[in-house]
């Protein structure tokens, strides 16, 4: 036995008839009908037909991808683009200044001046000729035998003295001053600016563990290329 029942009254100029099995109203149906006059939607259920205002109904809101992952990459990759660009300025400018001979850079290998300047600082220093050397000021100086022989580069603070007679210098951590008095020919430059552990990274040791680290993050760099 067929049941029948009108909808959507006087919204077309045919009436429309929902036509089923007994007992098939009892499955949820969603009728909706387009026309010039607009649109009109019923719900019907159990045989009971309730009409919806289409203007309230929202639109599901379209799935948005996670795009933090990609923007982090983004900004990750951009990061370690301008701080390549940044060191590749600052190795070529100081490559520049070194081969002039305005500044040089040592590696410092003994805590004599620590806490100021410590094992693994690298210190930038100018010549005398640049900077001239004054008390309290931290100079590399080439510390010799009593028989003028070479012994090794220091970098210690002037503490008294004068470049004619000999700068007093002593290390910072050390209880005296050093036995030498350097003058302007044993001075290699005067210290103006400390670069903290670096030093630490440049031995034979620390290369060889960093450049298949470098190889590493080259190979993050290359597959964030492709990230859009």
């Amino acid at each position: 036995m067929l049941n029948a029942k009108e909808i959507f009254t006087g919204f077309t100029d045919e009436p429309i008839w929902l036509i089923g099995k007994a007992g098939s109203f009892d499955t949820q149906i969603m009728l909706t009908l387009t026309g010039a006059s607009g649109s009109k939607s019923a719900h019907i259920s159990g045989g009971q037909i309730q009409y919806i205002d289409t203007n309230n109904l929202l639109e599901a809101p379209e799935q948005v991808a996670d795009i933090a992952p990609i923007d982090r990459f983004k900004t990750l990759r951009k990061l370690f683009h301008y701080s390549g660009y940044v060191m590749a300025v600052t190795l070529l400018a100081f490559s520049a200044f070194s081969f002039s001979g305005d500044v040089k850079a040592r590696i410092v290998l003994t805590g004599s001046m620590a806490p100021a300047i410590n094992v693994g600082d690298v210190i930038i220093t100018t010549p005398i000729t640049r900077k001239a050397p004054q008390i309290d000021d931290v100079i590399a100086y080439q510390a010799k035998r009593f028989n003028g022989e070479n012994v090794a580069v220091f970098s210690h603070r002037i503490i008294d003295g004068d470049i004619e007679n000999g700068f007093i210098v002593k290390g910072d951590a050390n209880k005296s001053p050093d036995p030498q008095k350097p003058k302007a020919e044993d001075i290699l430059g005067v210290v103006f600016f400390v670069i903290p552990f670096i030093g630490n990274l440049l031995t034979p040791k620390a290369l060889f563990l960093l450049l298949p680290c470098a190889f590493g993050l080259w190979l993050i760099m290359d597959a964030m290329k492709n990230v859009e």
